[in-house]
């Protein structure tokens, strides 16, 4: 498998191209968002460093999700910013994970192999754009806004859907309670956190049927919930 990676930071695109061909991938490199897009067809996943001359890593993202060609290339955002704002929008773009600098290289690899599986079950490049998603008894329709769960149709609002939704497209990843608050319910929205936990209490209810399913909707200590399913 070939992976671009996309730096301006002459040292790190050195340290990314020895340790992954170290991990068996091959590498292509660019160190602006110029030609991280002119490289990128090339490429069968994308590791994207936010800060870039010329085009940065969210224009990049942009472009690529919006292209046919690549919009199924999966990509993991490299930031060194924290705040949320920044993570949450790189996701919104159609990022399949964001990791934040320094991160190490164990971490990184981990977060690449975490895609390609949810690649490899979708039958397509971008797991985060597939529109049927199929995992043991369940089904979620993207296209047409559906869920059925052992061949019924399962009765979620809207919110839980978005929140199913999101935890099936991003297996294994961590999600703060502030997080999923601006995700699912939006930049503006000021209520009490404890929503979420009112509204994963409603989802893993209605997952019941499906105990592997709804066991799957992991409370993180500290942080938040993550969905981890183990086949």
């Amino acid at each position: 498998m070939k992976i671009l990676a996309v730096d301006d930071d002459d040292s790190i695109r050195e340290m990314l191209t020895l340790q992954l061909k170290r991990n068996g991938y091959e590498v292509l490199t660019a160190a602006d968002g110029e030609e991280a897009l002119e490289k990128a067809l090339d490429a069968d996943f994308i590791l994207l460093d936010v800060m870039l001359p010329k085009l940065d890593g969210y224009e990049v993202c942009r472009h690529l999700k919006a292209s046919p060609d690549t919009a199924e290339i999966p990509v993991i955002m490299l930031t060194a910013k924290s705040e949320e704002i920044d993570t949450v929008l790189g996701l919104e773009l159609g990022a399949d994970d964001y990791i934040v600098k320094p991160f190490s290289m164990r971490e990184l690899i981990a977060r690449i192999k975490a895609v390609l599986r949810r690649t490899e079950k979708s039958g397509k490049k971008g797991s985060s754009r597939q529109l049927v998603i199929h995992l043991g008894p369940l089904v979620m329709d993207l296209d047409a806004y559906r869920a059925e769960l052992g061949g019924k149709e399962l009765s979620l609002t809207p919110k839980e859907y978005e929140l199913l939704k999101l935890f099936l497209t991003h297996i294994g990843r961590a999600y703060s309670r502030d997080e999923l608050l601006t995700l699912i319910w939006g930049y503006e929205y000021f209520g009490d956190t404890r929503t979420v936990d009112v509204h994963i209490q409603h989802l893993r209810k209605k997952l019941a049927a499906a105990p592997e399913l709804a066991d799957a909707i992991e409370t993180v200590r500290g942080v938040g919930y993550r969905f981890q399913y183990k086949e």
